[in-house]
């Protein structure tokens, strides 16, 4: 176990909170800041993370729910002031957890002081901190680039007569990151909220910052079904080479570890990546432990369940991370389907103690711990600007709010208020309170698989191995630290399975998926009923 306490990262787990959803504490509907004060005891003793991590807080005119920022150093009213982030900054601190928030560089709102400047004229100071080009000869887009939210990445402006990009909605305008001055009115922003106490950043779409500075048009893929997204849409059509991803952004990322690394103890970063190639995807981490502690691994949110896949997945991560470099996984999030409704009951409680047993540092997603599942919410009521641009593209579905309570509004707010988000019909039986009664409950695998995590080496910070042979539809690995081992074993599959593994020695069970066995394991084999799991750990005395 690393013993540098700026290193918690390495062995904390660490819990997404998407505020809006998370808890009302003023009756109009909507999660608040305060309303995380609120639930910092259940976050600590009741789950046991280590640190939490808030999406977008700022002011914004909420055309991508926070991702497009009107001001970086403020707080939107909706969510309370900075004085109530700051007591969230101390609560959580009082409490051994670290506060970690969302920052978004790629782009602000088109409401931002800076953009509203930018477009006011071609000869304003900040015509150059956006990326403005001129149109084609015919009138037609700068180039074929198109943006994620559907529809090209380039907006006409009338009185300016150039387009400008927005790899998003149109209401989110593209920063010019090769202009020093966006690059040193950013990294002054990251320096406000390390000011006040912040433990690190998760950087929003963090390798789109830097585009091909030639603007070349992007290739056309040959095969969408192998596309980014693997949803609906015109975005998959093309090979997303040169509009964001330009090895210059590298050089981004030293200068802003150089900042991280000035703080006494160092802060933390973690960047969203959304990057196939598990080489390329790896070069974030930097050539020497010089860029980001982390870059996202979103591998296993959208892969098939099937033993061969998760182990290849595994076994990638540990290949291309580099020595100094650290994993981390990730199962959920808020713009992907939830794991329960991804997966249904049984897998999702594979899903919980994979996370919370491979190397690498976990990120878990609230309300996934309560197994809450996605609401189907009509096209005609959807809020997500995806979804309503680009149906099936949703993520309403997977943002609806925390269900603490079987009581009115699932106890996420008042009585009477009507929630921005319609919640699940299950919330009766499906909640904080409910699920603490039972032994057998989600929450309370969560919290067991926390509780031993937090005090097993070998899970925390051990090396990681997969075990040979296996039958079919197992996925089985050991986990070693000092004279501690650990074996995590799945049956991925529908029939009863046996296991040998006898070589290990005695074995003991620490956990099952479904909360019902423990204790000493027969010696010579381990028997698994269908999508069970296992957390063994191997006793001392091994026989010969």
């Amino acid at each position: 176990m690393e013993k540098d306490a700026s290193l918690w990262w390495k062995t904390g787990v660490i819990y997404q909170i998407y505020p809006r959803s998370f808890q009302d504490s003023n009756a109009d509907g909507i999660g608040d800041l305060q309303g995380v004060i609120n639930r910092m005891d259940y976050l600590a003793k009741t789950l046991g993370v280590d640190a939490i991590w808030l999406s977008p807080f700022y002011p914004s005119p909420q055309a991508d729910f926070g991702y497009d920022v009107s001001d970086y150093c403020d707080v939107d009213p909706i969510f309370g002031n900075l004085a109530v982030f700051d007591r969230l900054v101390r609560e959580a601190h009082e409490r051994g957890m670290k506060v970690i928030i969302d920052i978004v560089p790629n782009h602000t709102s088109d409401r931002h002081p800076w953009f509203l400047e930018s477009r006011s004229s071609r000869d304003n100071p900040k015509r150059d901190w956006y990326i403005w080009r001129d149109a084609r000869p015919d009138g037609t887009p700068p180039n074929n680039w198109l943006a994620v939210f559907g529809g090209s990445s380039w907006e006409w402006d009338e009185t300016t007569g150039q387009y400008y990009m927005h790899s998003f909605l149109k209401e989110q305008p593209d920063l010019n990151w090769r202009n020093p001055l966006v690059r040193q009115a950013m990294f002054d922003i990251y320096r406000f909220w390390l000011d006040r106490g912040v433990d690190g950043f998760r950087i929003d779409v963090a390798h789109y910052i830097l585009k091909d500075p030639e603007f070349r048009d992007n290739p056309i893929n040959r095969d969408p079904s192998k596309g980014e997204l693997k949803k609906t849409g015109d975005y998959d059509k093309l090979l997303h080479i040169y509009d964001k991803g330009h090895p210059d952004v590298h050089a981004v990322y030293q200068e802003l570890r150089e900042i991280l690394d000035s703080y006494s103890p160092p802060r933390y970063s973690v960047g969203e990546i959304h990057i196939a190639d598990w080489k390329t995807w790896a070069t974030y981490y930097g050539q020497n432990n010089d860029e980001l502690h982390m870059p996202f691994n979103f591998a296993l949110l959208v892969a098939p369940w099937k033993a061969t896949v998760l182990r290849k997945i595994v076994e990638n991560v540990e290949k291309v991370t580099p020595s100094w470099g650290w994993p981390n996984y990730v199962l959920g999030n808020h713009d992907e389907p939830r794991i329960a409704g991804r997966y249904g009951p049984l897998i999702a409680r594979q899903a919980a103690m994979l996370l919370l047993t491979l190397r690498g540092t976990p990120t878990l997603y609230n309300g996934d711990e309560f197994g809450q599942t996605n609401v189907t919410i009509p096209l005609e009521e959807q809020k997500d600007p995806w979804g309503k641009r680009v149906p099936g593209t949703g993520r309403d579905q997977n943002r609806t709010p925390n269900q603490w309570t079987a009581g009115p509004n699932a106890g996420f707010t008042s009585e009477g208020v009507t929630p921005w988000l319609p919640l699940a019909d299950d919330y009766k039986t499906i909640n904080m309170e409910t699920e603490l009664k039972d032994p057998t409950s989600m929450l309370n695998l969560y919290r067991r698989l926390l509780a031993f995590r937090k005090q097993s080496k070998a899970l925390h910070s051990g090396r990681y191995e997969s075990i040979d042979p296996v039958p079919e539809n197992c996925f089985a690995y050991l986990r070693e630290a000092g004279d501690e081992k650990i074996i995590t074993v799945f049956n991925l599959g529908d029939t009863t399975m046996r296991l040998n593994l006898r070589r290990f020695g005695r074995l003991e069970i620490i956990v099952s998926t479904g909360m019902d066995r423990s204790g000493l394991a027969e010696s010579d084999h381990i028997d698994l009923s269908p999508w069970e799991g296992l957390v063994l750990r191997v006793l001392a005395d091994k026989k010969s």
